[in-house]
Formats: C-alpha cells, structure tokens, sequence
C-alpha cells in the first residue's frame, strides 16, 4: 500500500521545459488516456512523439478562467478549510517509473493531500460530475507521488466554491496505470494507440453534502404522505406485534374481527384482512 509521503516524500521534484512534456505523461494527459475520444488519443499520440505541436489552449476560455482563478483558488481553499499549502506548481516525477509527472497545483501541508483547482461552469453543476470528469488526473496525481487522498477545489462562473476530497482508488490507478503503460509502449514503438476499452470504476465520494429538497415536486408528495401516515404505520406495527403474542404457539391458524394469522412452516406469523379474501372469494 501507498504511503501518505507527508514527512518524507519518495517523488523526485525536476525542472522541466515545455518541450519535455514529449517525454512523460501527466495528469492532464491521463484524463485522454482513460477517455473515450480516439481523435484526442491520437493528436496526444503524435504529441509525444514530436509529430506535432502541442495543442493551442490560448483561445480556450475556460482553460484561460482556469489558469487566471488558480491563484484566487488556492487562497481561497486556505481561507475557507483552515489548511496550508505547499510545493506550488512543483513538477515531479515518479521514483520508478520515469515517464510519469505531475505537475502539482500544491500539496495540502497538514494532510500531504495532492490539491487540485480548477474552474467550472454552472450549469449542470454537480460534485459527483466534476470528480468524475477529473478522476484520472487526481488518480494519476496521487500516484506520483503516493499520496492517499486529493482535494479537488472548483470555483464555478456562478459564484461558488467547492471543495471535493476524493481518497486514492488502488482499482481505479491499477485500471490507469496499465492503460498509461500501453499508451507509452506506442510512443515508444510508433503503433498508434487504441482506446483503453474499459471503464474505470468510480470512486465513492465522501457524504458531506446538505441538500435542500423543497423544490422536488415528487420529494413534497412522498414526504406529506410519510408525514400523513408515519402515526398510523407506527400503530400498525405494534398491533401486529401484539397480535402475534396471542396466536397460540399450537396454532396454524387464528381468526376473528375481521383479521385472520397464518404460522408458516419456519413459525412466522402473517396477518390477512378478512374482508378483501370475502371480496376475492365472491369474485371468483
């Protein structure tokens, strides 16, 4: 098992250029890994090969949003949860395998937490969305540098923030990491590569949410009618229970004021209503 690295990392910090990004794999490259978009896969492919050039993000507005509330974003995270960061935008390789990186947006000091900001848009916001959207690139994070859990910290265009702790899934980076080794043995050989084919399972995400439900039409209807008989559920069942307790232990059956008990072969006692076998039998 992983090892936290809180008081004595094991990954390598390294300068890198951008040109080295040919010669490693990281976060953002193992999102396309794990992805399902073969155009994307190949263009990466080429990428690393020195085929191309890296693509342009300059025109891209929300990798732009991204990049200018980074700094906003990590102190916002340290204002709000009380924790400090460290090893800012440190590039760090892996100790054993070379070809994976990361380039950190920090560590969460305290915890040696990898932290992750980033910006999304509003509509159809959701936590259990956007960690699955950058699950790989978390994955592949704490993997480099053996970290047990990420903090994955969005500011969205409406105004909000969201902090989203996602802990290492030894499944999920056994998925990825082999996915990655397949990748790199192409940009090794020249094979272009094919999508990985499988989906990688979704980590469970901590349950700290409170929701208000109020505007969910079907949440009003089920919580009057559960208001409406909770009482009357709850005398139903201590009846029962007490109706039990009167079968004679030599009966198989006991009738009378409208309710008749049946004793199942296992002992079990269960209650029918007089009335609706008199409707059925008349019926038939």
């Amino acid at each position: 098992m992983q090892s936290s690295g809180v008081t004595e990392p094991r990954f390598q910090l390294v300068k890198f250029n951008p040109a080295d990004r040919r010669h490693f794999i990281g976060g953002s490259d193992a999102r396309i890994i794990m992805g399902n978009d073969e155009a994307d896969l190949i263009r990466l492919w080429r990428e690393k090969r020195g085929e191309s050039e890296p693509e342009d993000l300059s025109n891209n507005l929300i990798v732009q949003l991204g990049t200018a509330t980074e700094e906003l974003n990590r102190s916002w995270y340290q204002r709000n949860s009380g924790q400090t960061l460290k090893d800012i935008q440190k590039r760090v390789r892996h100790p054993v395998h070379a070809w994976m990186a990361a380039t950190l947006d920090g560590i969460v000091e305290q915890t040696g937490a990898v932290f992750e900001a980033k910006f999304m848009l509003p509509w159809a916001f959701s936590e259990e969305a956007a960690a699955e959207k950058h699950m790989a690139q978390l994955q592949h994070n704490m993997w480099v540098i053996a970290a047990r859990s990420a903090v994955l910290s969005v500011i969205t265009g409406g105004g909000k923030w969201i902090e989203i702790t996602v802990h290492a899934d030894p499944l999920y980076q056994h998925l990825l990491l082999t996915a990655e080794k397949k990748f790199w043995r192409c940009v090794q050989s020249g094979e272009p590569p094919a999508l990985f084919g499988s989906e990688a399972p979704r980590p469970r995400l901590a349950a700290v949410k409170i929701v208000d439900m109020t505007a969910s039409n079907l949440w009003a209807e089920c919580a009057a009618s559960y208001l409406r008989t909770r009482i009357a559920h709850g005398d139903h069942e201590r009846a029962k229970a007490e109706l039990k307790k009167l079968v004679p232990e030599d009966a198989k059956e006991a009738f009378g004021c409208g309710i008749r008990a049946k004793r199942a072969k296992s002992g079990s006692v269960s209650f029918d209503p007089l009335e609706m076998e008199r409707v059925d039998a008349s019926g038939q």
